[in-house]
């Protein structure tokens, strides 16, 4: 019996695979480029770690030989707070602002003004801060309006990942924390920031604990990836 991690990470993917001992059979690792197109922008495209993680996935199966009817669950983890959105079809609307990029300061004084630190602390157990995505999210309403009335999802990086795998949208409760729209204590999303910063509820994904299962390999997935069709997916976490 093995498992599969994917950690994506900000300069690679990382993809290890492990028997139920926690011995490393292998890995892979996959570069992909980011993108400052002004300066404190940080983007990436998440084509680029989706075409990475197929392929590495691909070849850590075929170097280390396992079947892939024995590979028993996927777990991912990866870069938090960046935020990727997509379309009524599932087109990816722009590339995802980073954990690292700091365009968004006047969101967070926006939103600490509106709520007021207090409020803020009870509703999500953080302070407004430029690397969360709920100012990204500001952000683009302000300056992307074309793409803002797009939107369908919000994901996380990772969760893109899991849904290429998966098609389900979901992510896991650690990742949603650094989001800044997640009631911490009760390991739900926020209603009350979602509706302050008029944020569609049903943008969100579903949010599951980091060992539960959020989904099972799709056979395009699979025929992309080499993993077998029905493999169990779990929550993973945030890096």
């Amino acid at each position: 019996m093995y498992f599969l991690g994917i950690d994506l990470g900000t300069s690679a993917v990382k993809i290890i695979l492990m028997d139920e001992t926690g011995t490393v059979l292998g890995s892979v690792s996959k570069e992909y480029s980011i993108y400052y197109p002004q300066p404190g922008w940080s983007e990436q495209n998440p084509e680029d770690w989706w075409n990475a993680t197929k392929e590495g996935i691909r070849e850590l199966i075929i170097r280390t030989g396992v079947k892939n009817d024995e590979i028993k669950a996927v777990g991912l983890s990866g870069q938090m707070h960046g935020l990727v959105v997509l379309d009524e079809v599932n087109n990816v609307l722009m590339p995802a602002i980073l954990w690292n990029d700091q365009r968004t300061q006047e969101e967070c004084d926006y939103i600490t003004q509106t709520l007021g630190k207090e409020k803020l602390t009870k509703y999500t157990g953080n302070k407004a801060l430029t690397g969360f995505t709920a100012p990204k999210v500001l952000w683009v309403k302000k300056h992307r309006p074309e793409i803002y009335k797009k939107i369908k999802h919000i994901l996380l990086p990772k969760d893109y990942i899991r849904f290429k795998l998966t098609g389900e949208y979901a992510t896991d409760v650690s990742d949603a924390s650094g989001t800044l729209l997640f009631d911490v204590e009760n390991r739900r999303w926020s209603k009350e920031m979602l509706d302050a910063l008029d944020i569609p509820y049903d943008w969100m994904p579903k949010c599951y604990e980091s060992t539960g299962v959020t989904g099972y390999v799709t056979k395009e997935a699979a025929d992309l990836t080499g993993l077998k069709e029905g493999t169990i997916v779990v929550g993973g976490g945030g890096d």
